[in-house]
């Protein structure tokens, strides 16, 4: 590694290899510092991306990394765990103990999913436990859909994932009893509702094969959607002052996201953010072009500091 690069890039997943693309086609000097845990790992498919509909994750992943690397941008397996102002850039500290320096930060390590606490749930997670129908509607069309009420989101959940299946199921668990209104549009869509609360997720094989309530009953589901609190991991930014915030739909906190501007500038100057980090709902796409647009921001950021530094050394007397 150098000591100094022009942007250090903390994250290595869709969005922080776009900007770093972006920004080693710009010829700036890059480091991507990637601890290796994208929030898509359990799932086997990368959907609703344009030409690479279906791609395993870990693919994507790797072609976009020898993509940037052919362009000179340096990669780490590595951890920041903290960054720094520091002589008009940046300190960037990583967990082995080393220290690199930053004219620009951009920051994409994404987000955390928050599960339900239902045994059983989490093994399935990525696989036939879903979160976003345009992820996975898909692959679970006319299948037993099962729907998990933690808030007050769920009905609008059941009624998005019976686009795709005939067969859904509303579990109330320990979301809200829906209005009146809500089991009547429920009910005109065919959707049930399960009262009780949901104490397992059962599989048989490698499969899910059902959901078991507190007095026992089984009900057979092949696919379980629910909703996740979708947390920033945002702790690498906490010494630079910036925080993640509350994300609301509705009435309905669905997450924390540091706040940016369109093109991630965030609040402190020379740092960036892109994809989930800043975007909750941001698909493997979305954050593929925000960090694309991050990256060519903080090129043009940094072609007017060139200049101001050029435009001062001309006027030195000789």
């Amino acid at each position: 590694m150098r000591d100094e690069y022009d942007v250090v890039v903390v994250g290595g997943g869709a969005a922080g290899l776009s900007g770093a693309l972006a920004l080693a086609r710009a010829r700036r000097s890059v480091l991507v510092v990637d601890a290796g845990d994208p929030r898509n790992a359990p799932a086997e498919q990368v959907h609703n991306y344009l030409g690479r509909e279906g791609t395993p994750p870990a693919e994507l992943y790797a072609v976009g990394r020898a993509e940037v690397t052919g362009y000179g941008a340096e990669l780490l397996s590595g951890t920041v765990t903290a960054a720094m102002p520091e002589d008009g850039g940046f300190a960037v500290s990583l967990a082995d103990g080393d220290t690199v320096r930053a004219r620009r930060l951009l920051v994409t390590t994404g987000l955390t999913d928050v599960l339900p606490d239902v045994p059983g749930l989490a093994e399935r997670w990525g696989r036939d436990v879903l979160h976003c129908p345009y992820c996975h509607g898909w692959e679970a069309r006319d299948r037993a859909i099962g729907v998990l009420s933690t808030g007050p989101l769920a009905v609008h959940q059941a009624l998005m994932w019976r686009q795709w299946s005939d067969d859904v199921t509303l579990f109330r668990h320990t979301g809200p009893e829906p209005t009146d209104e809500e089991r009547e549009q429920l009910g005109a869509r065919g959707v049930s509702v399960v009262d009780g609360e949901v104490v397992a997720v059962e599989a048989t094989g490698d499969r899910l094969s059902g959901l078991r309530l507190a007095d026992g009953t089984r009900i057979a589901r092949e696919a379980l959607a629910v909703a996740t609190v979708m947390t920033a991991r945002s702790a690498v930014l906490e010494k630079l002052g910036l925080e993640a915030v509350e994300q609301r739909m509705g009435e309905a906190v669905v997450g924390t996201a540091v706040p940016a501007d369109a093109t991630g500038a965030t609040a402190v100057p020379g740092v960036w953010v892109a994809g989930n980090i800043a975007d909750v709902s941001a698909q493997v796409i979305v954050a593929a072009a925000a960090g694309m647009r991050a990256g060519a921001m903080i090129n043009a950021d940094l072609i007017a500091e060139d200049t101001r530094r050029a435009v001062a050394a001309a006027a030195r007397p000789r």
